[in-house]
């Protein structure tokens, strides 16, 4: 956690928040070198900030994640913007982003083996072997794999998010 809050403060909070590395009392413009420092040793930086001074080091991180209620200068510089005040929606954020990492790999994964099949198959190239399949069935079979494909993605709401 960075902040510019006093280190009691900020100890008390990452506790809270179950949060093991605390920077705190950082003044404003430290906490963008502060972001860069950490991604030059190799992490993954996400932000989460409400006012002007958090700007940028909302731009500088990998995600930029502002307070809904924050400044429109943070609001602008962020990537994600969170609709409530509350730091635990940061967890479901992250729940939500895996959620959805997997379910675009699973309709890659269907799309793809679905073409490698079906166009080469429609195309005639199985036909030494004996199949053909003919141009309107493999028409039918892609809007079949579309709706498999948005069936696969509305699955996505049973997502649990919840801290």
């Amino acid at each position: 956690m960075l902040t510019g809050d006093s280190r009691a403060v900020a100890e008390w909070v990452a506790g809270e928040l179950g949060l093991d590395v605390v920077f705190a009392e950082v003044k404003p413009e430290e906490k963008a070198a502060k972001v860069k420092e950490l991604q030059a040793q190799g992490k993954v930086v996400a932000m989460v900030g409400d006012g002007i001074n958090d700007a940028p080091a909302l731009v500088q991180a990998d995600v930029g994640i502002a307070i809904g209620a924050g400044t429109d200068v943070a609001i602008e510089s962020a990537d994600v913007v969170l609709v409530k005040n509350d730091p635990r929606d940061v967890v479901k954020l992250i729940r939500l982003s895996r959620a959805t990492m997997r379910k675009m790999r699973q309709n890659l994964v269907w799309a793809t083996g679905y073409n490698a099949v079906a166009i080469p198959a429609a195309a005639g190239v199985f036909y030494p072997l004996g199949l053909v399949l003919r141009p309107e069935w493999g028409a039918l079979i892609m809007a079949a794999s579309t709706l498999i494909v948005a069936a696969n993605a509305l699955l996505l709401q049973r997502a649990r998010l919840e801290v």
